[in-house]
């Protein structure tokens, strides 16, 4: 079934190149079919960049997905035209009195500060206060997954020697969760983040549970004991050129930047890199929506 998303969106006519199912608004409301509505926050700045990137996945399921993209009103993204935003997003104050069967909160570029030092934590914080009445499932990735760690769990974050950056190995801790169902016992994923999150802080956490864990250890796929919460520290959602734009841009910048791990083919950053954790990408996104979010809402939602 197709995901249904603002009409004249530009991810659309790529999705459409690529045989994902999209139909806009005005088609849809001849459907007659309840369907999943879904909410997304998009903190990251390169905000066309990650429409994409989640729409690609949450429209491969057999499930009809109403989209809605979220944008702070506390703080005004850069890297996007006025337009844009103003046309195909919304801001929080237009949508508290709505519920929605799931939500997506995205990462942001903001590691280096401490929650409270970002501008839009209060904001986020309402934010993530008013899920726990008005979303069935919410899904968190990287920096979102910390801030959402940090605010339902107390558990923060700290500095890494050196930034994760690459494709990484990790493990199925619990085959039997639905949320990992399909799953190989070892997959791949990209981490691209400058902080971490103790491995021992989750364990000894009454409502968390680690579902995967990265070959250096790190915590991979956390979810609370009630389903509510699903933490990623990494990307799943990442395309396979993503982490060769950021060292790209990177070394434009003249930063100190290691090349990414187990990435580029032997090392050779001319050659294009494999999409080692589409598979898993996929699969993690379609259990989410069928398990957590389709077999949990309420039909009245």
């Amino acid at each position: 079934m197709p995901i249904n998303i603002p009409k004249n969106l530009p991810a659309a006519d790529i999705l459409k190149e690529e045989k994902i199912f999209v139909m806009d608004e005005e088609r849809a409301r001849t459907q007659d079919i309840r369907p999943l509505n879904i909410l997304i926050l998009n903190l990251m700045p390169e905000k066309e960049k990650t429409e994409l990137q989640l729409l690609r996945l949450l429209g491969n399921t057999p499930l009809q997905v109403n989209i809605t993209f979220l944008r702070t009103a506390t703080h005004r993204s850069t890297h996007v035209s006025k337009y844009h935003l103003d046309t195909f997003y919304t801001t929080f104050d237009k949508i508290k009195s709505r519920r929605y069967d799931g939500m997506i909160i995205t990462g942001a570029p903001v590691e280096h500060l401490e929650f409270e030092e970002v501008n839009y934590w209060e904001e986020l914080k309402e934010i993530m206060e008013w899920t726990k009445t008005h979303v069935t499932s919410t899904l968190h990735i990287c920096w979102g997954a910390q801030a959402a760690l940090y605010y339902h769990y107390g558990i923060g974050k700290y500095p890494l020697p050196k930034k994760c950056f690459g494709i990484y190995q990790h493990d199925v801790a619990d085959h039997k969760e639905k949320l990992l169902r399909g799953f190989d016992e070892i997959f791949n994923a990209p981490h691209s983040r400058h902080t971490g999150t103790a491995k021992e802080d989750i364990e000894n956490h009454p409502d968390l549970r680690l579902l995967s864990v990265s070959e250096l250890g790190d915590p991979f796929i956390i979810i609370s004991k009630d389903s509510k919460n699903i933490m990623i520290t990494g990307h799943l959602e990442y395309d396979a050129t993503t982490l060769k734009d950021e060292y790209e841009r990177d070394l434009k910048k003249g930063l100190d930047i290691d090349m990414p791990e187990n990435y580029f083919p032997n090392d050779d950053a001319t050659k294009r890199p494999l999409h080692t954790w589409r598979s898993h990408s996929h699969l993690l996104f379609s259990n989410w929506l069928n398990y957590y979010v389709y077999q949990e809402t309420p039909y009245e939602w």
